[in-house]
């Protein structure tokens, strides 16, 4: 941004900020600056970290060490090398997350992006690579939500998106209520991948993780193309089953 517009910016950002002042995306009130979390909203998300299983990314009540694996994992790996998320799925963090997805605020994304930006993993350049949607969800919301965050991403971070890299062939029906093996099979041949990724280092992004079985069918499709490595980055991940 040159000096003139810069200028110009800070000149009218009184003025806007009166007209339209930044608001909480949890809550709507307002805040000193856009994309702040209230402190009642603030306080009410789960952040994620250690200690936690360094697959999905389960949180643990304890535990020391960076390769503590939990037992689904073990039973049956990912297709993914490691998932992390910023929030744990709750009240506030499903409320922007529905609010970006359905709720017309595309905004939001540079709000989740920022909180994600932390777990970011940039060793080796990754491609910022979305979940897809179907082309008629698409038609219908307008938009792919985790699009708008894997460009919120690389905007902040200078990393390539790849945003049609990945592509949903199969229109699957809604994945909540069902088992795992019903997801998986509901998933099955659902995703394309276009090109030779030999060697490339891929971040998954997407906005809500629940049983894996979308960020796994995509993971599997990504290595078929020749993918070295593919990590997973969401927004919020749902730590109790009974959130699916």
């Amino acid at each position: 941004m040159d000096a003139a517009a810069l200028l110009a910016r800070n000149a009218l950002r009184p003025i806007l900020d009166f007209a339209l002042p930044p608001r909480c995306p949890g809550c709507a009130a307002i805040t000193a600056e856009p994309h702040l979390f209230c402190p009642d909203c603030w306080s009410a998300l789960t952040f994620l970290g250690p200690p936690c299983c360094a697959r999905c990314a389960l949180p643990f009540d304890y535990g020391e060490g960076a390769e503590l694996t939990c037992g689904r994992c073990l039973a049956e790996p990912p297709a993914y090398r490691r998932l992390r998320a910023a929030v744990a799925y709750g009240a506030i963090s499903r409320s922007v997350a529905l609010k970006l997805k359905y709720g017309g605020r595309p905004g939001l994304a540079e709000t989740l992006a920022r909180l994600m930006q932390r777990h970011l993993d940039a060793a080796g350049a990754p491609l910022l690579v979305p979940v897809p949607l179907h082309r008629w969800r698409i038609w219908r919301r307008g938009y792919n939500q985790a699009a708008l965050i894997a460009a919120a991403l690389a905007r902040r971070t200078g990393l390539e998106p790849r945003l049609g890299l990945i592509e949903r062939i199969k229109a699957t029906p809604v994945l909540r209520g069902m088992g795992p093996r019903e997801r998986a099979e509901a998933l099955r041949g659902a995703f394309r991948v276009e090109g030779d990724l030999k060697g490339q280092a891929i971040v998954l992004v997407d906005d809500v993780y629940t049983s894996g079985a979308t960020a796994n069918a995509c993971a599997r499709a990504l290595r078929r193309a020749g993918a070295a490595r593919v990590d997973v980055l969401c927004w919020a991940r749902v730590v109790k089953p009974e959130q699916d």
